[in-house]
């Protein structure tokens, strides 16, 4: 890769796109895995999972870290905002439920390029001042979240790209308005970051994304991409002449794009310029 890339940052920075969506009540975890595409009884209290929100016919809303607190109490970070948006179309939802659904806008979510001290993997920690703290990373690419009221530097273009960049790198899809309810979550390769379960019970759009497993009808997934000419999030990807291909979510140089699983030989383009195939980061599952 490159050194095109953002320079990494030292300290925690406040992600000034991530907000936060809290469910609380009796009947949070039975409505959250009513509505979302992962399994949320099997999550143990003090974990977190990756998990997605689709239509009806199986296109992703949102993509965002959902937090089991504890029985009664549900986190939903989603990276690129839209937090009060989510709350309301879900309220549609509640029936009878006992769940309340608010934009938790007090908290502020702090991202680090270090080692969390106390969360592990998809565990997460309470720290003595209330800060819920997020293991975000891998072995080589350690990185941390906390939740809490405390806002560090903010406006920092640098740091917020670092991060983003970090992100595509791993395989997790940064998608702006225009790219809700493009894409399934195969092609959006969220198989990767377990963030949807083929197992579980009905869901919105569960019927499409079983079908697409079970009969292997995936044509498509994600590819990491590294252009020469800056790309923007629905530019067309191309072989030759001809599109065969989209790009999902940009982060500076780099973009995440849906490809067919089969790809020609050649030289892929964005925008008439090449743009290079790079390998994704393991390590982000939960």
């Amino acid at each position: 890769m490159s050194d095109n890339l953002a320079p990494a940052f030292t300290g925690f920075r406040t992600l000034s796109k991530a907000q936060i969506v809290s469910l609380a009540g009796a009947d949070a975890v039975a409505f959250a895995q009513a509505q979302f595409a992962n399994d949320v009884p099997s999550l143990a209290d003090g974990h977190w999972q990756w998990s997605t929100w689709l239509t009806a016919k199986g296109r992703v809303l949102s993509i965002f870290q959902l937090l089991r607190v504890d029985a009664q109490t549900l986190l939903l970070i989603c990276h690129d905002g839209g937090a009060e948006a989510m709350a309301e179309q879900l309220r549609r939802f509640v029936f009878r439920r006992k769940v309340v659904i608010t934009h938790a806008g007090a908290l502020a979510v702090n991202a680090a390029l270090e080692l969390p001290g106390e969360a592990r993997g998809a565990q997460m920690a309470q720290l003595a001042d209330g800060t819920i703290e997020l293991d975000v990373g891998s072995a080589t690419v350690p990185r941390t979240l906390q939740i809490s009221s405390t806002v560090h530097a903010t406006d920092d273009a640098v740091a917020e790209l670092a991060w983003r960049q970090y992100d595509l790198r791993f395989g997790l899809p940064r998608l702006e308005d225009a790219q809700r309810e493009q894409w399934t979550p195969q092609q959006l390769g969220l198989d990767r970051l377990n963030a949807y379960s083929v197992k579980k019970g009905c869901y919105p759009g569960q019927e499409i994304v079983a079908r697409t497993h079970f009969l292997g009808k995936a044509k498509r997934s994600l590819a990491l991409l590294e252009c020469i000419s800056f790309a923007n999030a629905g530019d067309s990807v191309q072989h030759v002449d001809s599109n065969i291909g989209t790009v999902a979510c940009v982060a500076g140089p780099l973009a995440l794009a849906v490809l067919p699983l089969e790809l020609p030989e050649g030289p892929l383009q964005v925008n008439g310029e090449v743009a290079i195939i790079q390998p994704l980061l393991e390590g982000l599952a939960r």
